[in-house]
């Protein structure tokens, strides 16, 4: 005889984190309208990834409704279905689109850490390794995922879920700490710049400390009780905050050095012009050598790009 279904930490904790990803979508959409009205002259590179994001996204919330919909509507009256039906389609496919997600705001990151630390190959190469390991996990899960009869099956693709999340969590923590140690290194002894590199600091380690927990929250949950659905409400939002952080990145970088928008500046400044591309032949002996004046610079061109 099955055991009881308990529709709180099922239904019931799927609801939930449908309910967040909800807000979230709603703070990522104002922060895409917030970008495209504040950087018109931005290239269009960065104009189409954002869009790009924003549409992963969108789909991917449609998703999770429809996964939603289908128990807790769908199937009001057969709640059985969690324990003998097969598994949604539009559940293992926002899997996929989650870790995409993850994958192009991780990839952009990882260029953040090549970038700051003057090309520095092993550390960006270990990112992109776990950034893109992670995405091809989450694809076989997905795969599997098709092949099960059961959605309590689910609990069969431990070892893939966890490799994933764990490629994740590390991908994070490693980001972070990358950042803050060679953010670290473009302090200049003046005040003004080194309040930009400081805040800039306590924001990447913040990041990647909100999505490390989240993701290793996920694992958890997911290794300790599989037959629930806890860890979706968890996973639902993931992606989300990857969006936003990412987001939020591109809308802070002239207001984090005390300037206005592109609409309100026109165009960037003379020293950006002039030095727009700098930063990407300095390394880490260069940049030790540096005088302070330089260093100011270097601070000033960096925050122009992600």
């Amino acid at each position: 005889m099955s055991s009881p279904i308990r529709v709180d930490s099922t239904l019931g904790a799927a609801l939930i984190g449908f309910g967040v990803s909800c807000a979230i979508i709603g703070a990522l959409c104002v922060q895409a309208f917030s970008y495209f009205r504040r950087y018109p002259s931005d290239l269009p590179a960065y104009k189409l990834l954002v869009a790009a994001i924003w549409v992963l996204e969108m789909v991917d919330q449609a998703f999770i409704g429809h996964c939603v919909y289908y128990y807790t509507i769908s199937n009001y009256m057969s709640p059985q279905v969690m324990l003998f039906g097969d598994v949604i389609w539009s559940l293992i496919i926002q899997l996929v689109l989650g870790a995409l997600v993850g994958t192009i705001v991780k990839t952009c990151f990882a260029m953040r850490v090549w970038r700051f630390s003057g090309h520095n190959l092993p550390i960006t190469c270990l990112i992109l390794f776990l950034t893109y390991g992670q995405l091809g996990l989450a694809i076989a899960y997905a795969v599997r995922a098709f092949q099960l009869n059961k959605l309590t099956y689910i609990s069969n693709l431990k070892t893939l879920a966890s490799l994933s999340l764990g490629a994740g969590a590390l991908t994070d923590i490693i980001i972070a700490l990358s950042l803050s140690m060679f953010l670290r290194r473009l302090r200049t002894g003046y005040k003004s710049s080194d309040s930009v590199v400081s805040r800039l600091t306590v924001y990447a380690i913040n990041t990647g400390v909100l999505t490390s927990t989240i993701s290793i929250t996920t694992l958890v949950l997911y290794d300790l009780y599989p037959m629930n659905f806890l860890f979706m409400a968890f996973y639902f939002v993931l992606s989300k905050l990857y969006a936003v952080s990412f987001m939020c990145t591109l809308n802070t970088r002239h207001i984090v050095r005390g300037r206005g928008t592109d609409r309100e500046i026109g165009t960037a400044s003379p020293t950006a012009h002039l030095f727009g591309n700098a930063f990407y032949m300095v390394h880490p002996q260069t940049l030790r050598s540096q005088t302070q004046t330089q260093k100011v610079l270097l601070v000033q061109i960096l925050f122009l790009r992600v």
